[in-house]
């Protein structure tokens, strides 16, 4: 088997206008599709990330909590890169959202930082390669 490429990320979220407000106003994703499943008392809305790469807003009710901070165990994070680190960190301040201080990957010398959605699922910034 060869895969080509990541086809979507999916987020269930505990309070879906809230998140849709972030992911959507804050973050500056792109309403593909919203569909309300009465059956399922859900909502699913696909989202466009530059253009491309997809994630899935999911809401259902009475979902489980789930431990998830950078270092556990599973699904470390979701990264996104930006064109300038400072300029988006200045945004999401403007929002009230904390952001921790900016780090050095050691590897390739870039920086990033991490923040939290309103579940507290980690979120990375990733500034782009020059």
């Amino acid at each position: 088997m060869k895969v080509n490429k990541i086809h979507h990320v999916a987020i269930i979220c505990s309070n879906y206008e809230k998140s849709k407000n972030f992911y959507v106003n804050i973050l500056g994703c792109e309403i593909k599709k919203e569909t309300y499943r009465a059956e399922r008392k859900s909502y699913k809305l696909d989202l466009l990330v530059g253009g491309e790469y997809q994630l899935e807003l999911f809401s259902f009710p009475e979902s489980p909590l789930r431990l998830s901070y950078p270092e556990a165990l599973g699904l470390r994070h979701l990264a996104f890169e930006v064109e300038d680190i400072d300029q988006a960190i200045e945004e999401l301040g403007i929002d009230n959202i904390f952001v921790e201080p900016i780090r050095v990957d050691e590897i390739t010398g870039k920086r990033f930082t991490f923040f939290c959605d309103p579940d507290d699922l980690p979120l990375e910034l990733y500034e782009k390669p020059r």
